[in-house]
């Protein structure tokens, strides 16, 4: 009775890491940031990720204690600090996070004039992208309610967990070996009995 116990345990520990894994796996699939010609960060758009993923940073509950622990972890602000006084063409050649091209910039679409990495002036008109009208030069507010940001999030948990489905894989294969050796000597066993 204890080995069909065992038995039993191996078997759903198999299929929680494998169904574990197979979601990390799918939901993760979609999504990547568009290289922008002349620039050394990309843009990202929130539709190009998985549509799980975007319901998850869509709510507004959900993204108002998000946002609030971006703007605590003052990601714009270490950029501005790091990029103080940095001209314009240097700054199109730097690499940002995904974080910190989402959230601390407005998008290439606005065309907002450089002043700082988190310091733009406005153009006139319309913007096609309705991240333009979100963006805001105080530190507070920057891009953190735009698209962009919330989809600069999901490729840093995209990136992360694709990580971790490496390692469940690799710890599958690893329970998958266990228990296999197990029911090999379990079966040597009965044989000698």
């Amino acid at each position: 009775m204890a080995s069909l116990d065992l038995h039993l345990c191996h078997v759903i520990l198999i299929l929680l890491v494998f169904s574990i894994s197979a979601l990390a796996f799918v939901v993760t699939n979609k999504g990547a940031g568009k290289k922008i010609s002349g620039r050394g960060y990309k843009e990202y758009r929130l539709g190009d990720y998985s549509n799980w993923l975007q319901k998850r940073v869509n709510s507004d509950k959900n993204w108002s204690k998000i946002r609030s622990c971006l703007v605590d972890s003052k990601v714009c602000s270490k950029l501005e600090a790091k990029l103080v006084g940095v001209p314009v063409n240097n700054f199109y050649n730097e690499h940002l996070t995904a974080l910190q091209s989402g959230c601390c910039k407005p998008s290439e679409q606005c065309q907002y004039t450089y002043i700082s990495a988190t310091n733009w002036t406005k153009t006139a008109g319309t913007h096609p992208n309705s991240d333009c009208q979100s963006w805001d030069n105080a530190p507070n507010k920057l891009c953190f309610d735009c698209q962009s940001c919330k989809a600069g999030l999901l490729d840093n948990i995209k990136s992360a967990w694709k990580k971790v489905a490496v390692v469940n894989i690799i710890f599958l294969v690893f329970l998958i070996i266990v228990y296999s050796v197990g029911c090999c000597d379990l079966r040597n066993n009965k044989r000698d009995d």
